[in-house]
């Protein structure tokens, strides 16, 4: 079984470097210090006349937190609409109530915003009380098409058996992407451990 290496950047060259040394995905965000932030209008504009691979886009409007009001969520909006209309291949964004749980509602909404496109709700599952019940709601949604998740760990390695249990969870074409401290060093011996398609990583690929 292939399986695709998804790199996480922050920056034009690291992209373009990714590309180069053979990424089959990129996942662009701003601001990896804050684990990453909606990129700005003008890289979105230039990365696609670069690199031929797909790219995701994060939407995440600010760092404080997964709970978002009324104008976070037009300007979330707003990005998705720009990447459908730039042709993306998926955005990448997570709700969360004060609870902690995913607010199913608001994901709901940005999801049929952002539909044809590709949907990944990321790692804002793994603050939920059991992210394995989180995907069972997710499931339940039309326009979902997948996760970004270290099994509910500050690693993939650590998360192994839940990863696992997601997996089995999910539809055959619903991807369940490991990410968490996933290198080119420790790659193998996480998919000889979870068995997962997809994985996700500044460093899967290794240095940039």
């Amino acid at each position: 079984m292939k399986i695709i290496k998804e790199v996480c950047v922050d920056t034009i060259d690291d992209a373009v470097k990714a590309f180069n040394k053979g990424a089959d995905r990129i996942e662009l965000c701003s601001n990896l210090d804050q684990d990453g932030l909606t990129p700005k209008v003008k890289i979105l504009k230039k990365i696609k006349s670069l690199i031929s691979i797909p790219v995701r886009v994060m939407i995440r409007p600010h760092s404080k937190s997964f709970i978002y009001d009324k104008k976070d969520i037009n300007e979330m909006t707003n990005s998705i609409e720009f990447c459908k209309k730039e042709n993306f291949d998926g955005v990448v964004f997570g709700c969360l109530k004060e609870d902690f749980e995913l607010d199913i509602q608001k994901i709901n909404y940005l999801a049929e915003i952002a539909n044809p496109l590709n949907v990944i709700v990321h790692k804002a599952i793994d603050l939920t009380i059991s992210p394995t019940e989180s995907l069972r709601n997710l499931l339940k949604l039309n326009n979902i098409n997948g996760v970004l998740s270290s099994g509910g760990c500050k690693s993939a390695k650590l998360g192994v058996s839940t990863l696992k249990q997601m997996i089995s969870l999910s539809p055959k074409d619903f991807e369940i992407i490991a990410a968490g401290k996933i290198t080119n060093n420790n790659l193998k011996f996480l998919h000889d451990e979870i068995g997962a398609k997809f994985y996700h990583g500044k460093k899967i690929i290794g240095e940039l």
